[in-house]
């Protein structure tokens, strides 16, 4: 017991750094950027709060102090506007990570999703708002029946294997690994396997995995295996 709350309150120790890590990358934005726009200000050129004010009027700025300003001055301001923007670069970088590391620890509580998983649906997906739903999401994924047929009869063939294979073949593998050792598969699991061959019911599975991977990202919420999905009326 001691153990695991030693890696428990560790855990929190980084994830707390980590905030403080940006938060501090913020402060020291703002404080070199506060620096310099006084420093101009002394020399006539006032510009408005903010970085993003900062940003736009630092070029004219410097342009027009070339004249009245030492070289070696203008410079310093220079870098020290360019360092800005790269810090800005940088804390934009760090907030993506976060943000995608948050989303796989989501999605890699879905049975099924590992956290190799998870990470390759975050970096294949982007934005999850570009699909309208988990089914358009599994058939960009190929994995739903592809379809032909003529004069009004339509017959369902193997899956279309379109989209990311990668992708699909571990939501496959992970689907796979469900249905043989899965201890609780609940009703909709026991019944597609009576009634579908198992190839179908693995890709059945893993269609669902699928749409529940949208569904967590597009809704930004936690897995949670008693959720009932409601069509809206």
């Amino acid at each position: 017991m001691h153990t695991g709350t030693s890696r428990a309150s560790s855990s929190s120790r980084r994830t707390a750094s980590s905030g403080s890590t940006v938060c501090s990358s913020t402060s020291s934005t703002g404080s070199a950027g506060t620096t310099s726009s006084g420093l101009l200000t002394e020399y006539g050129e006032v510009m408005g709060k903010g970085q993003g004010a900062l940003d736009k009027a630092m070029p004219d700025v410097l342009e027009r102090l070339v004249d009245r300003l030492p070289t070696i001055l203008i410079d310093t301001l220079r870098e020290q506007w360019n360092g800005l923007t790269n810090l800005d670069k940088q804390i934009a970088e760090i907030e993506r990570r976060r943000q995608a590391w948050l989303a796989c620890r989501a999605i890699a509580a879905i049975p099924g999703v590992g956290l190799l998983t998870a990470t390759a649906a975050v970096a294949t997906m982007g934005d999850a708002k570009t699909f309208r739903s988990g089914r358009e999401f599994a058939a960009w994924l190929g994995l739903v029946p592809a379809q032909t047929g003529s004069g009004g009869k339509v017959q369902s063939l193997g899956i279309s294997r379109r989209g990311d294979i990668y992708l699909r073949t571990l939501l496959i593998h992970g689907a796979r690994s469900v249905l043989f050792h899965t201890k609780e598969p609940g009703p909709w699991l026991e019944q597609i396997q009576k009634r579908r061959p198992l190839n179908v019911a693995i890709v059945a599975q893993a269609n669902k995995i699928a749409g529940t991977i949208w569904a967590i990202l597009a809704y930004d919420r936690q897995y949670d295996k008693d959720h009932v999905s409601v069509k809206p009326a």
